[in-house]
């Protein structure tokens, strides 16, 4: 049986794994992270990456280490704003109200590391949310759940009473493409 370490403290991430029945453990990454790209899917990847490598290094040869990064990205105007988790409540009002009555994208990069090699992907999703009005958004937001979570929200948890509609992988939203990540585990031979 291989030994595959999950490098994340998510406990959704966990549950999917778990939803599929592999075995794991959970060894988080330390590792500074470092964005050096600017589209979001190139940042996904990168950050996935370090997580994996980094638990990797620790970890030895003979585990599968799989790292996740989840990003949330708008068009504001002519560019692509980039969500993560907020850093206080006012900052998830703003990101909340910026995505409510709106289309965004959610970027999730998966990267397994196994024996010597380095393997990446990502996955993306669109998420259309209902209009909210202000109160509506700080009654969620008392609810504590957007705190952790990229672009504040949990599709999920209570957020799903906004949810309008999803164009791909609902869990590539919750935080780890799942189905996806097997498949690629299939083909590596890996599962």
């Amino acid at each position: 049986m291989n030994n595959i370490i999950l490098a994340s403290a998510s406990p959704r991430r966990k549950e999917l794994l778990e939803q599929i029945g592999l075995l794991f453990t959970i060894e988080v990454s330390s590792v500074e992270e470092v964005i050096t790209k600017t589209v979001p899917h190139e940042i996904v990847m990168e950050l996935s990456a370090q997580k994996a490598i980094d638990v990797k290094r620790k970890t030895g040869t003979d585990s599968i280490v799989i790292g996740a990064d989840t990003i949330v990205a708008y068009r504001n105007a002519e560019t692509e704003q980039i969500l993560g988790k907020p850093k206080g409540e006012e900052q998830a009002y703003q990101m909340l109200k910026n995505l409510q009555g709106n289309s965004h994208h959610v970027y999730t990069g998966v990267t397994i590391c196994f024996e010597a090699k380095v393997h990446t992907f990502y996955e993306k999703t669109k998420v259309e949310v209902y209009p909210m009005s202000d109160e509506q958004i700080w009654d969620y937001i008392k609810t504590k759940e957007p705190m952790d979570k990229a672009g504040a929200y949990g599709i999920q948890g209570r957020f799903a009473a906004y949810i309008k509609g999803i164009e791909g992988d609902y869990n590539n939203v919750v935080g780890l493409p799942i189905g996806r990540l097997y498949q690629e585990l299939y083909k590596l031979k890996l599962v």
